[in-house]
Protein backbone atom coordinates (compact mmCIF):
# COMPACT_ATOMS: atom_id res chain seq x y z
CA UNK A 1 0.00 0.00 0.00
CA UNK A 2 1.34 3.18 -1.08
CA UNK A 3 1.36 6.22 1.04
CA UNK A 4 -1.13 9.20 -0.07
CA UNK A 5 0.31 12.08 -1.02
CA UNK A 6 -1.16 15.41 -0.52
CA UNK A 7 -1.24 16.39 -4.31
CA UNK A 8 -3.84 12.91 -4.70
CA UNK A 9 -6.33 14.62 -2.65
CA UNK A 10 -5.83 18.22 -3.95
CA UNK A 11 -6.56 17.16 -7.27
CA UNK A 12 -9.59 15.24 -6.45
CA UNK A 13 -11.08 17.93 -4.47
CA UNK A 14 -10.18 20.54 -7.90
CA UNK A 15 -11.27 18.14 -9.85
CA UNK A 16 -14.78 17.24 -8.49
CA UNK A 17 -15.21 21.12 -7.67
CA UNK A 18 -14.53 21.79 -11.59
CA UNK A 19 -16.62 19.10 -12.52
CA UNK A 20 -19.60 20.40 -11.01
CA UNK A 21 -18.92 23.77 -11.95
CA UNK A 22 -18.78 23.28 -15.68
CA UNK A 23 -21.76 20.69 -15.07
CA UNK A 24 -23.38 24.07 -13.94
CA UNK A 25 -22.49 25.83 -16.94
CA UNK A 26 -23.52 23.90 -19.49
CA UNK A 27 -26.62 23.25 -17.85
CA UNK A 28 -27.58 26.80 -17.82
CA UNK A 29 -26.11 27.30 -21.22
CA UNK A 30 -27.86 25.22 -23.36
CA UNK A 31 -31.39 25.44 -21.31
CA UNK A 32 -31.21 29.26 -22.31
CA UNK A 33 -30.04 28.32 -25.58
CA UNK A 34 -33.05 25.57 -25.98
CA UNK A 35 -35.81 27.92 -24.41
CA UNK A 36 -35.07 30.64 -26.93
CA UNK A 37 -35.13 28.35 -29.77
CA UNK A 38 -39.25 27.41 -28.65
CA UNK A 39 -38.43 24.05 -26.84
CA UNK A 40 -40.84 23.49 -24.45
CA UNK A 41 -39.88 23.11 -20.68
CA UNK A 42 -41.19 19.57 -20.37
CA UNK A 43 -38.33 18.96 -23.18
CA UNK A 44 -36.09 20.76 -21.56
CA UNK A 45 -36.44 19.34 -18.59
CA UNK A 46 -36.10 16.04 -19.73
CA UNK A 47 -33.09 16.15 -21.89
CA UNK A 48 -30.87 19.44 -21.30
CA UNK A 49 -31.47 19.42 -17.23
CA UNK A 50 -31.57 15.45 -17.02
CA UNK A 51 -28.59 14.25 -19.30
CA UNK A 52 -26.66 17.80 -18.71
CA UNK A 53 -26.40 16.26 -15.42
CA UNK A 54 -25.10 13.39 -16.05
CA UNK A 55 -22.06 15.25 -18.14
CA UNK A 56 -19.24 14.63 -15.32
CA UNK A 57 -20.07 10.88 -15.80
CA UNK A 58 -19.93 11.03 -19.47
CA UNK A 59 -16.21 13.08 -19.08
CA UNK A 60 -15.12 10.90 -16.16
CA UNK A 61 -16.06 7.25 -17.80
CA UNK A 62 -14.79 8.54 -21.29
CA UNK A 63 -11.51 9.59 -20.52
CA UNK A 64 -11.41 7.01 -18.23
CA UNK A 65 -11.71 4.24 -21.06
CA UNK A 66 -9.16 6.22 -23.48
CA UNK A 67 -6.59 5.80 -20.66
CA UNK A 68 -7.13 2.39 -20.58
CA UNK A 69 -8.69 2.46 -16.62
CA UNK A 70 -11.95 0.66 -17.95
CA UNK A 71 -12.63 0.16 -14.09
CA UNK A 72 -13.18 3.46 -13.33
CA UNK A 73 -15.37 3.62 -16.29
CA UNK A 74 -17.51 0.92 -15.43
CA UNK A 75 -17.56 1.53 -11.65
CA UNK A 76 -18.01 4.60 -12.50
CA UNK A 77 -21.29 4.37 -14.07
CA UNK A 78 -22.88 1.45 -12.02
CA UNK A 79 -22.20 3.55 -8.55
CA UNK A 80 -23.65 6.50 -10.25
CA UNK A 81 -26.84 4.71 -11.42
CA UNK A 82 -27.09 2.98 -7.75
CA UNK A 83 -26.38 6.37 -6.01
CA UNK A 84 -29.20 7.94 -8.48
CA UNK A 85 -31.98 5.73 -6.91
CA UNK A 86 -30.83 4.68 -3.43
CA UNK A 87 -29.06 7.81 -2.32
CA UNK A 88 -30.33 10.52 -4.53
CA UNK A 89 -34.10 9.41 -4.71
CA UNK A 90 -34.11 8.86 -1.14
CA UNK A 91 -32.56 12.03 0.15
CA UNK A 92 -34.85 13.60 -2.27
CA UNK A 93 -38.15 11.75 -0.44
CA UNK A 94 -36.73 12.24 2.61
CA UNK A 95 -36.08 16.19 2.44
CA UNK A 96 -39.75 16.85 0.01
CA UNK A 97 -41.75 14.26 2.20
CA UNK A 98 -42.22 12.57 -0.36
CA UNK A 99 -42.15 12.37 -4.01
CA UNK A 100 -44.37 12.29 -6.73
CA UNK A 101 -44.10 9.97 -9.85
CA UNK A 102 -45.53 10.66 -13.21
CA UNK A 103 -47.53 8.31 -15.13
CA UNK A 104 -45.07 7.89 -17.87
CA UNK A 105 -42.38 7.84 -15.82
CA UNK A 106 -43.58 4.16 -14.62
CA UNK A 107 -44.57 3.49 -17.70
CA UNK A 108 -41.83 4.15 -19.95
CA UNK A 109 -38.60 5.02 -18.17
CA UNK A 110 -38.47 2.87 -15.68
CA UNK A 111 -39.01 -0.13 -17.70
CA UNK A 112 -36.47 1.12 -20.19
CA UNK A 113 -33.91 1.70 -17.51
CA UNK A 114 -34.97 -1.67 -16.25
CA UNK A 115 -33.67 -3.18 -19.86
CA UNK A 116 -30.94 -0.98 -19.95
CA UNK A 117 -29.59 -2.15 -16.38
CA UNK A 118 -30.14 -6.29 -17.85
CA UNK A 119 -28.53 -5.21 -20.79
CA UNK A 120 -25.39 -4.15 -19.62
CA UNK A 121 -25.81 -7.63 -17.32
CA UNK A 122 -26.23 -9.82 -20.42
CA UNK A 123 -23.89 -7.99 -22.93
CA UNK A 124 -21.22 -8.21 -20.43
CA UNK A 125 -21.25 -12.24 -19.24
CA UNK A 126 -18.67 -12.72 -22.27
CA UNK A 127 -15.95 -10.42 -20.01
CA UNK A 128 -16.01 -6.94 -21.56
CA UNK A 129 -18.71 -4.47 -23.19
CA UNK A 130 -16.77 -4.06 -26.97
CA UNK A 131 -17.54 -1.58 -29.87
CA UNK A 132 -20.52 -3.11 -31.20
CA UNK A 133 -22.16 -3.20 -27.69
CA UNK A 134 -21.18 0.38 -27.58
CA UNK A 135 -23.48 1.48 -30.71
CA UNK A 136 -26.91 -0.36 -29.40
CA UNK A 137 -26.19 1.38 -26.37
CA UNK A 138 -25.54 4.66 -28.42
CA UNK A 139 -28.39 3.93 -31.19
CA UNK A 140 -30.94 3.19 -28.06
CA UNK A 141 -30.06 6.51 -26.73
CA UNK A 142 -30.72 8.44 -30.18
CA UNK A 143 -33.97 6.26 -30.52
CA UNK A 144 -35.24 7.43 -26.99
CA UNK A 145 -34.20 11.10 -27.39
CA UNK A 146 -36.40 10.92 -30.64
CA UNK A 147 -39.41 9.31 -28.97
CA UNK A 148 -38.95 11.63 -26.01
CA UNK A 149 -38.95 14.87 -27.78
CA UNK A 150 -42.20 13.84 -29.95
CA UNK A 151 -44.12 12.04 -27.41
CA UNK A 152 -42.99 15.60 -24.85
CA UNK A 153 -44.49 17.58 -27.49
CA UNK A 154 -47.67 16.03 -28.01
CA UNK A 155 -48.63 15.75 -24.57
CA UNK A 156 -48.37 19.51 -24.18
CA UNK A 157 -50.57 20.07 -27.31
CA UNK A 158 -53.07 17.60 -25.64
CA UNK A 159 -53.66 19.80 -22.66
CA UNK A 160 -54.74 22.27 -24.95
CA UNK A 161 -57.05 20.10 -26.99
CA UNK A 162 -58.69 18.27 -24.40
CA UNK A 163 -59.60 18.41 -20.59
CA UNK A 164 -59.25 14.47 -20.00
CA UNK A 165 -57.34 13.65 -16.36
CA UNK A 166 -53.82 12.79 -18.91
CA UNK A 167 -54.36 15.90 -20.33
CA UNK A 168 -54.52 17.84 -17.01
CA UNK A 169 -51.74 15.55 -15.73
CA UNK A 170 -49.73 16.97 -18.50
CA UNK A 171 -50.64 20.51 -17.92
CA UNK A 172 -48.99 19.66 -14.54
CA UNK A 173 -45.86 18.43 -15.49
CA UNK A 174 -45.52 21.14 -17.85
CA UNK A 175 -46.20 23.53 -15.21
CA UNK A 176 -44.20 22.24 -13.03
CA UNK A 177 -40.88 22.38 -15.55
CA UNK A 178 -41.57 25.83 -16.10
CA UNK A 179 -41.46 27.15 -12.49
CA UNK A 180 -38.50 24.73 -12.14
CA UNK A 181 -36.69 25.86 -14.59
CA UNK A 182 -38.25 29.57 -14.83
CA UNK A 183 -34.47 31.45 -13.86
CA UNK A 184 -33.02 29.76 -17.41
CA UNK A 185 -36.49 30.47 -19.40
CA UNK A 186 -36.86 34.13 -18.17
CA UNK A 187 -33.15 34.97 -18.50
CA UNK A 188 -32.23 37.18 -21.71
CA UNK A 189 -29.04 36.51 -22.06
CA UNK A 190 -27.12 37.09 -25.59
CA UNK A 191 -26.64 34.05 -27.79
CA UNK A 192 -23.43 34.29 -27.92
CA UNK A 193 -22.54 34.32 -23.91
CA UNK A 194 -24.49 31.50 -23.97
CA UNK A 195 -22.43 29.52 -26.37
CA UNK A 196 -19.23 31.13 -24.43
CA UNK A 197 -21.08 29.55 -20.88
CA UNK A 198 -21.81 25.71 -22.86
CA UNK A 199 -17.81 25.94 -24.06
CA UNK A 200 -16.33 27.22 -20.41
CA UNK A 201 -18.49 24.43 -19.30
CA UNK A 202 -17.31 22.06 -21.37
CA UNK A 203 -13.49 23.05 -20.78
CA UNK A 204 -13.85 22.42 -17.13
CA UNK A 205 -16.05 19.27 -17.32
CA UNK A 206 -12.72 17.78 -19.31
CA UNK A 207 -9.97 18.94 -16.63
CA UNK A 208 -11.90 17.81 -14.17
CA UNK A 209 -12.18 14.84 -15.24
CA UNK A 210 -8.66 14.21 -16.43
CA UNK A 211 -7.45 15.75 -12.64
CA UNK A 212 -10.21 13.17 -11.22
CA UNK A 213 -9.18 9.88 -13.05
CA UNK A 214 -5.54 10.59 -11.87
CA UNK A 215 -6.43 11.38 -8.21
CA UNK A 216 -8.75 8.33 -8.18
CA UNK A 217 -6.13 5.82 -9.58
CA UNK A 218 -3.33 7.22 -7.41
CA UNK A 219 -6.13 6.71 -4.67
CA UNK A 220 -6.67 3.15 -5.68
CA UNK A 221 -3.27 2.47 -5.06
CA UNK A 222 -2.59 4.14 -1.28
CA UNK A 223 -5.84 2.81 -0.19
CA UNK A 224 -4.72 -0.99 -1.68
CA UNK A 225 -8.23 -1.30 -2.81
CA UNK A 226 -9.35 -2.31 -6.63
CA UNK A 227 -9.93 1.13 -9.13
CA UNK A 228 -13.90 -0.62 -9.91
CA UNK A 229 -14.35 0.22 -6.11
CA UNK A 230 -12.84 3.07 -5.89
CA UNK A 231 -15.26 4.35 -9.36
CA UNK A 232 -18.42 2.25 -7.62
CA UNK A 233 -17.90 4.98 -4.36
CA UNK A 234 -15.84 7.32 -4.29
CA UNK A 235 -15.81 8.88 -8.00
CA UNK A 236 -19.52 7.89 -8.08
CA UNK A 237 -20.48 9.60 -5.47
CA UNK A 238 -18.48 12.70 -6.70
CA UNK A 239 -20.12 12.80 -10.39
CA UNK A 240 -23.58 12.08 -9.33
CA UNK A 241 -23.31 15.45 -6.85
CA UNK A 242 -24.80 17.38 -9.51
CA UNK A 243 -28.19 14.88 -9.77
CA UNK A 244 -27.75 14.93 -5.90
CA UNK A 245 -28.67 18.71 -5.26
CA UNK A 246 -30.32 19.14 -8.64
CA UNK A 247 -33.11 16.68 -7.17
CA UNK A 248 -32.74 17.49 -3.38
CA UNK A 249 -33.08 21.13 -4.20
CA UNK A 250 -36.44 20.36 -6.81
CA UNK A 251 -37.84 18.08 -4.12
CA UNK A 252 -37.57 20.89 -1.31
CA UNK A 253 -38.83 23.50 -3.30
CA UNK A 254 -41.90 21.54 -4.17
CA UNK A 255 -40.80 20.26 -7.81
CA UNK A 256 -41.46 16.87 -7.20
CA UNK A 257 -41.67 15.43 -10.48
CA UNK A 258 -38.65 17.57 -11.64
CA UNK A 259 -36.56 15.08 -8.86
CA UNK A 260 -37.80 11.95 -10.04
CA UNK A 261 -37.66 12.89 -13.77
CA UNK A 262 -33.63 14.04 -13.45
CA UNK A 263 -32.66 11.00 -11.90
CA UNK A 264 -34.47 8.11 -13.78
CA UNK A 265 -33.38 10.12 -16.57
CA UNK A 266 -29.59 10.69 -15.85
CA UNK A 267 -29.64 6.43 -14.99
CA UNK A 268 -30.79 6.12 -18.48
CA UNK A 269 -28.30 8.41 -19.85
CA UNK A 270 -25.35 6.85 -17.92
CA UNK A 271 -26.22 3.98 -19.77
CA UNK A 272 -26.79 4.48 -23.13
CA UNK A 273 -24.79 7.56 -23.41
CA UNK A 274 -21.70 7.40 -20.97
CA UNK A 275 -20.89 3.72 -21.10
CA UNK A 276 -22.45 3.37 -24.62
CA UNK A 277 -19.89 6.02 -25.88
CA UNK A 278 -17.21 4.79 -23.54
CA UNK A 279 -16.94 1.09 -24.82
CA UNK A 280 -17.18 2.38 -28.31
CA UNK A 281 -14.31 4.63 -27.94
CA UNK A 282 -12.57 1.98 -26.12
CA UNK A 283 -13.52 -1.91 -24.95
CA UNK A 284 -14.52 -1.63 -21.27
CA UNK A 285 -13.72 -4.91 -19.25
CA UNK A 286 -16.46 -6.35 -17.30
CA UNK A 287 -14.72 -8.37 -14.06
CA UNK A 288 -16.09 -11.47 -11.80
CA UNK A 289 -17.08 -9.15 -9.40
CA UNK A 290 -19.31 -6.73 -11.46
CA UNK A 291 -21.26 -9.67 -12.84
CA UNK A 292 -21.45 -11.48 -9.36
CA UNK A 293 -22.66 -8.97 -7.71
CA UNK A 294 -22.69 -4.91 -8.34
CA UNK A 295 -24.29 -4.82 -11.65
CA UNK A 296 -26.90 -7.68 -10.56
CA UNK A 297 -27.67 -4.98 -7.29
CA UNK A 298 -27.94 -1.65 -10.25
CA UNK A 299 -30.63 -4.14 -11.94
CA UNK A 300 -32.63 -4.81 -8.41
CA UNK A 301 -32.52 -1.17 -7.58
CA UNK A 302 -34.21 -0.69 -11.44
CA UNK A 303 -36.39 -3.45 -10.33
CA UNK A 304 -37.13 -1.87 -6.91
CA UNK A 305 -38.53 1.26 -8.39
CA UNK A 306 -41.77 -0.34 -10.20
CA UNK A 307 -43.35 -1.72 -7.02
CA UNK A 308 -42.41 2.05 -5.02
CA UNK A 309 -43.50 3.99 -7.86
CA UNK A 310 -46.84 2.49 -8.62
CA UNK A 311 -47.93 2.58 -4.98
CA UNK A 312 -50.19 5.83 -5.68
CA UNK A 313 -47.63 6.96 -8.01
CA UNK A 314 -45.74 8.63 -5.12
CA UNK A 315 -42.66 7.93 -3.00
CA UNK A 316 -43.19 7.90 0.28
CA UNK A 317 -40.82 9.24 3.25
CA UNK A 318 -40.25 5.93 4.96
CA UNK A 319 -39.63 4.20 1.49
CA UNK A 320 -36.87 7.13 1.03
CA UNK A 321 -35.74 6.25 4.38
CA UNK A 322 -35.21 2.72 3.35
CA UNK A 323 -33.68 3.19 -0.25
CA UNK A 324 -31.18 5.69 1.78
CA UNK A 325 -30.54 2.89 4.03
CA UNK A 326 -29.74 0.38 1.27
CA UNK A 327 -27.56 2.85 0.56
CA UNK A 328 -25.44 3.03 3.07
CA UNK A 329 -25.67 -0.63 3.68
CA UNK A 330 -24.24 -1.18 -0.02
CA UNK A 331 -21.03 1.37 0.92
CA UNK A 332 -20.50 -0.87 4.18
CA UNK A 333 -20.47 -4.17 1.96
CA UNK A 334 -17.87 -2.76 -0.30
CA UNK A 335 -15.93 -1.70 2.69
CA UNK A 336 -16.14 -5.03 4.58
CA UNK A 337 -15.29 -6.77 1.49
CA UNK A 338 -12.39 -4.51 0.16
CA UNK A 339 -10.75 -4.71 3.42
CA UNK A 340 -11.37 -8.78 3.74
CA UNK A 341 -12.79 -8.49 7.23
CA UNK A 342 -14.26 -11.54 9.01
CA UNK A 343 -17.20 -9.46 9.82
CA UNK A 344 -18.21 -9.17 6.13
CA UNK A 345 -19.44 -12.68 6.04
CA UNK A 346 -21.97 -12.28 8.76
CA UNK A 347 -23.18 -9.05 7.62
CA UNK A 348 -23.67 -10.89 4.25
CA UNK A 349 -25.32 -14.09 5.53
CA UNK A 350 -27.74 -10.99 7.49
CA UNK A 351 -28.39 -9.26 3.87
CA UNK A 352 -29.45 -12.66 1.97
CA UNK A 353 -31.51 -14.59 5.11
CA UNK A 354 -33.07 -11.68 6.41
CA UNK A 355 -32.99 -8.07 5.12
CA UNK A 356 -33.04 -8.76 1.43
CA UNK A 357 -35.87 -11.86 1.37
CA UNK A 358 -37.77 -8.95 3.64
CA UNK A 359 -37.41 -6.29 1.43
CA UNK A 360 -38.70 -8.63 -1.62
CA UNK A 361 -41.61 -9.51 0.03
CA UNK A 362 -42.18 -5.97 1.37
CA UNK A 363 -42.01 -4.62 -2.38
CA UNK A 364 -44.21 -7.51 -3.91
CA UNK A 365 -47.19 -6.50 -1.09
CA UNK A 366 -46.84 -2.66 -2.03
CA UNK A 367 -46.74 -3.95 -5.98
CA UNK A 368 -49.59 -6.23 -5.29
CA UNK A 369 -52.01 -3.82 -3.69
CA UNK A 370 -50.63 -0.88 -5.58
CA UNK A 371 -51.63 -3.05 -9.08
CA UNK A 372 -55.16 -3.85 -7.45
CA UNK A 373 -56.37 -0.21 -6.28
CA UNK A 374 -55.20 1.01 -9.61
CA UNK A 375 -57.41 -2.12 -11.87
CA UNK A 376 -60.35 -1.19 -8.94
CA UNK A 377 -60.09 2.25 -9.97
CA UNK A 378 -59.38 2.36 -13.83
CA UNK A 379 -62.14 4.19 -16.04
CA UNK A 380 -64.41 1.79 -17.60
CA UNK A 381 -63.93 1.67 -21.45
Amino acid sequence: MEQMSPSTVIGFIIGTIALIAGAELLVRGASRIAASSGLSPVVIGLTVVAFGTSAPEFAVSVGAALRGTSDIALGNVVGSNIANILLVLGLSAVVGSGLVVAFRIVRVDVPLMIGASLAVMLLGLDGSLGRIDGAVFVLALVGYLIWMVRSARDEVQSEVASKTTDAQHAAEISLEYSSGLSNELSNRTSTIANIGMVAVGLVMLVIGANLLVDAATSLAASLGASEFVIGLTVVAVGTSLPEIATSVVAAARGHRDLAVGNAVGSNLFNILGVLGTSSLLAPIAVSDTALKFDIPFMLATAIACLPIFINGFVIKRWEGFVFVGYYVAYLVWLGLDASSSSVHTYFQTAMLTFVIPLTVMTLAIVGGRSVKHIRQHAPSR
